[in-house]
């Protein structure tokens, strides 16, 4: 696709946020909650599945990390990741790897994360059942 550019956003690569994305919110009906670890929508999973075919690649996974930062202390990062790092939880959603760090995995117990596509907002949102409190802007909690 050299010159042309996607209509949609891309996920970043290890280390990049995307900044006013992630923003907590109810996941519709189509998934429920566990209670051991992340759970990827059906939306999500599909549209991590169409970001991954963009990129050509079927070695990338999904990593969703829980960092120090934001106005409420935690910030939510998620990135297209080839690494395999020691203490790893690995989840798999139709083909779709979702890896969460060792340190990151207790603060994503029973989250969800979603795709929204709608004439308001466009992106992917966790609602995580942890989170105690979070910013007026939503991309931080604590």
């Amino acid at each position: 696709m050299v010159g042309k550019q996607s209509p949609y956003p891309s996920l970043p690569r290890a280390g990049e946020t995307i900044p006013g994305v992630m923003k907590q919110m109810s996941v519709s009906d189509e998934t429920t909650t566990v209670s051991d670890g992340i759970l990827l929508s059906d939306a999500a999973a599909a549209k991590v599945k169409a970001l991954l075919d963009q990129e050509g690649r079927d070695d990338l996974a999904l990593r969703v990390a829980v960092q120090p930062g934001g106005c409420s202390g935690l910030r939510y990062q998620l990135f297209f990741d080839e690494r395999s790092l020691d203490g790893d939880v690995v989840k798999d959603f139709d083909g779709v790897k979702v890896v969460t760090d060792r340190m990151s995995a207790p603060y994503l117990i029973g989250a969800s994360i979603d795709f929204v596509d709608t004439i308001e907002k466009q992106g992917f949102t966790i609602d995580n059942p942890n989170a105690t409190g979070s910013c007026a802007c939503g991309d931080s909690f604590n």
